[in-house]
């Protein structure tokens, strides 16, 4: 398959883009600056893209099979107003030009995959949620309801759609695990205010296998959760995380100094959301690294 890619030099990106080329697959990926992005795979099409400007030139699309649209502003840091407009544009306004320049060309692409987030489901507790679960509330919860949304508006065009509502994503090289290594390598980790909230993680290698999945299995469309089965409570993260490091985990981190640091963004630390992969279980998929302990000694070579 020709292969359309926005957010390939992301967390993420990287490691599909890998995959793709690795399987054969011919790569056109859409930039932001194409001439900065040395971590893509040779062989692929850079074409420059800003998403919040208007959509991409209608040519990129020639003889294109498939999309993937990864692309979006990090949410992992203080949401100042501005930013808050930046994750809002890249994520919203973003897809819906990308599905503009769809409806402008008339040979289109059979299937897109289309990136959103478990932070749709809002501050849940402990209560289970799965792709069948209603919308929450808080800023998240709105941009990823948009986002989906401006995604869908494809299927109108024929186009299979694939939304995959992304959990805590962990690997080496990024993420949330590149930033908490360092304090718990160091004895300084441990959970946060008090450790009871939910954490649905998933391992990169799972996510892209199931963007793999969606793009091969003609039958998978809608909305798939792409989070490992087992989620976890903080508190027992945190403690797993020590013991694959070989060290304590006593530190906690309050609340208070979250939202000292982090502002409103901390909600997204202190919610809790405990999400099953029900559709995507019964859509076929198996996961790598169903479990967080094998997880975190696969990536870090225990």
């Amino acid at each position: 398959m020709k292969i359309v890619v926005t957010g390939g030099t992301g967390f993420i990106g990287r490691g599909l883009c890998e995959t793709l080329a690795a399987r054969g697959n011919s790569l056109v990926a859409l930039l932001r600056q194409p001439g900065s992005a040395g971590t893509l795979p040779p062989g692929t099409e850079r074409v420059e893209w800003r998403s919040g400007a208007g959509p991409p030139p209608p040519q990129v699309f020639a003889g294109v099979d498939a999309i993937v649209h990864l692309a979006g502003e990090g949410v992992a840091r203080r949401w100042t107003p501005e930013r808050k407009r930046r994750i809002r544009q890249s994520r919203v306004t973003g897809t819906r030009h990308l599905v503009e320049a769809l409806a402008a060309i008339e040979e289109r692409p059979r299937v897109l995959v289309s990136a959103s987030a478990i932070g749709i489901y809002g501050d849940c507790g402990d209560e289970t949620l799965t792709e069948e679960s209603p919308p929450g509330g808080g800023f998240l919860a709105e941009v990823c309801v948009e986002w989906e949304a401006a995604a869908e508006r494809a299927a109108a065009l024929g186009v299979r759609v694939v939304r995959l509502r992304i959990g805590v994503v962990l690997d080496d090289g990024g993420g949330a695990l590149a930033q908490l290594l360092t304090p718990f390598k160091l004895g300084l980790g441990g959970p946060i205010n008090g450790g009871r909230q939910w954490i649905s993680w998933v391992h990169r290698a799972d996510v892209v296998g199931l963007i793999l999945h969606a793009l091969d299995q003609s039958a998978v469309a809608g909305t798939l959760n792409a989070t490992a089965p087992g989620p976890v409570r903080n508190r027992d993260f945190a403690r797993t995380l020590a013991t694959v490091l070989r060290r304590p985990a006593f530190v906690p981190l309050p609340a208070f100094m979250l939202r000292l640091v982090l502002g409103e963004m901390a909600s997204v630390l202190l919610g809790s959301q405990r999400v099953l992969p029900v559709r995507t279980e019964a859509s076929g998929y198996r996961f790598r690294f169903p479990a967080l302990e094998s997880a975190l000694r696969h990536i870090i070579g225990d």
